[in-house]
């Protein structure tokens, strides 16, 4: 039971941003159903001021009877508000009460029957509390919604010397439920996630949903950041078991950011820039995980957006370039290279690919970068023996933007290269909407004798249905399952399986990130086609490639 201080004493009267500016006979009561808050016309009718404890039965005890207190466990449970009729067991005079979710627990409005009290037009409350209710919360989940986060830190951050915690929820993984389940199974793990976090809670913690898989939690706590990460542990741990949809499991997480007022921030602005960027920090660290903001951090999102801004022209200015990896037939045969687009900065050096790639592709950039080197990749490889392929990563922005096909045989024409020896590599990710459209472009670069690989199989969302339902030439199995090949029995099971369903279907195989002499003798005993990695090659300039091939006979005894 909270302490007696925290609910409405005899000295001092609760103030409400809503109940203290309406003439309503209304109170709102915490999860405990005590009273925290009510109007002035309530405290006078009822007299609450003599009540020490009061409490949702102390004033309404006829919500106690059976049919009643279903109704209020129902507004509780869903969010959706309930007229109540009650009869005064003195008076024998029937009263409606509207009965809806509020910040903290539940609200009471009394719409009708108020015979020895002042007249109260019904239909006009009842639908006022309606809309109030509606226009400060979330229909789905019942939480407060952004318009009343908003109103509440901003009230608390001019009315209180107080530190207090801010923090931003994202939930890990969400999508792929969406994309997967459908927006049904979507909505109801939205239902479940503010349930856990509304369960996480403490005195002086409110959740808030301000949209989509994004939710929000203001802690008024004495010692901070200790008791904001306490909470936001607490919430993470909340979301470490599985959420059952229709009787499937699916995994969605929690990153969490925190920013405190009022060493982050006094206002809304500054204290919402804080924590998202330590929310950031948080889903690039790994996902999953709660990061406190520093100023650390501002300086690292300040340099990425350095970066950002300087890709805009990277391309125009000529930093880019493409490395050429091998790959290998054993026992030991070149047949091509892939494509690696790299990006030299002026003055940070070189950036990782899996730095800027999601960049340009937020950005809308990957477009024309993809297209340059594409079309790089196909001049370099006419210069090559003619049997030598070339494979070009195709992005899911790529891919999903209008006239693709067109665009690829017009760089083939270009660069005077035949069709089959340019192999696109896609992701499984570009096909997780299993639209027309999508096998439309697939069938089409088939048609056009391109080769079609699907990159990193068995990570993401692998489904055997993409390889019924596409025509893909080879299937690359990621390295997460070779750099244990020697030693781990079962990454030895999932690639002999890979191998073996592939060749079933008529597809080639080519396992990336090989980098020992074990792993190759193990992939060429199991019959692998390709190989690719470190131990045959490293990326290397185009102009290295000449030299690369005079030495590589060396090897052919493998």
């Amino acid at each position: 039971m909270p302490d007696t201080d925290a609910t409405l004493s005899a000295s001092a009267s609760v103030q409400d941003p809503v109940a203290a500016h309406m003439d309503e006979v209304l109170s709102f009561y915490d999860e405990a159903f005590h009273l925290t808050s009510a109007s002035p016309a309530l405290q006078e009718t009822y007299e609450v001021g003599t009540l020490v404890d009061a409490t949702l039965w102390h004033l309404y005890p006829e919500l106690l009877a059976p049919v009643s207190k279903a109704a209020v466990e129902s507004v509780i449970a869903y969010g959706v508000p309930r007229s109540v009729e009650v009869v005064d067991a003195a008076t024998k005079s029937r009263r409606t009460l509207l009965v809806f979710r509020a910040m903290r627990g539940i609200g009471v409005l009394e719409t009708s029957g108020r015979a020895t009290r002042r007249e109260i037009g019904s239909h006009g409350e009842s639908e006022r509390a309606l809309l109030l209710h509606q226009a400060t919360h979330d229909v789905l989940t019942g939480l407060p919604n952004r318009r009343q986060f908003s109103d509440d830190l901003q009230s608390i951050l001019q009315t209180s010397g107080e530190k207090l915690a801010l923090m931003q929820i994202d939930l890990d993984d969400f999508k792929p439920v969406n994309d997967t389940l459908g927006h049904g199974a979507g909505d109801a793990v939205l239902k479940m996630a503010a349930e856990r976090i509304r369960g996480a809670l403490r005195d002086g913690e409110v959740a808030y949903r301000l949209a989509g898989d994004e939710f929000a939690v203001i802690q008024r706590q004495s010692d901070q950041p200790a008791d904001a990460e306490y909470l936001a542990e607490a919430l993470i741990e909340a979301f470490s078991e599985p959420f059952t949809i229709d009787g499937i499991s699916v995994f969605v997480g929690a990153s969490i950011g925190i920013a405190i007022a009022p060493n982050d921030g006094n206002d809304i602005e500054q204290l919402m820039k804080a924590a998202d960027i330590a929310l950031y920090a948080a889903k690039k660290d790994g996902r999953g995980r709660a990061k406190t903001f520093s100023r650390s951090m501002l300086i690292v999102l300040e340099q990425r957006e350095m970066l950002r801004r300087s890709l805009r022209t990277a391309l125009q200015d000529k930093q880019f370039s493409i490395e050429y990896q091998p790959l290998v037939e054993p026992p030991f045969s070149i047949v091509g290279f892939e494509a690696l687009v790299r990006w030299h900065h002026p003055l940070v050096g070189t950036i990782p690919p899996n730095v800027f790639i999601p960049m340009a592709e937020a950005d809308g950039l990957m477009n024309e970068i993809g297209q340059w080197v594409l079309e790089e990749a196909c001049r370099q490889a006419a210069t090559w023996p003619s049997h030598f392929t070339v494979a070009v990563n195709l992005s899911p922005a790529e891919f999903l933007r209008e006239g693709l096909t067109d665009r690829i045989a017009q760089a083939l024409d270009m660069a005077g290269l035949r069709a089959d020896r340019l192999e696109l590599e896609v992701t499984e990710s570009v096909l997780l909407e299993r639209t027309t459209n999508n096998l439309d472009t697939l069938n089409t670069l088939n048609v056009l004798g391109i080769q079609i690989s699907l990159d990193d199989f068995g990570t993401f969302y692998s489904s055997l249905s993409y390889l019924k339902n596409f025509p893909f030439d080879t299937i690359k199995i990621d390295r997460y399952f070779i750099k244990d090949l020697e030693s781990d029995e079962k990454s030895q099971t999932i690639v002999r399986s890979i191998i073996a369903l592939a060749h079933g279907l008529g597809m080639r195989v080519t396992a990336e990130g090989v980098e020992t002499i074990g792993q190759a003798v193990w992939l060429r005993k199991e019959g692998c086609d390709r190989l690719q990695g470190y131990f045959l090659g490293m990326p290397m300039p185009a102009d290295a490639i000449g030299a690369y091939l005079r030495r590589s006979s060396a090897m052919a005894t493998l």
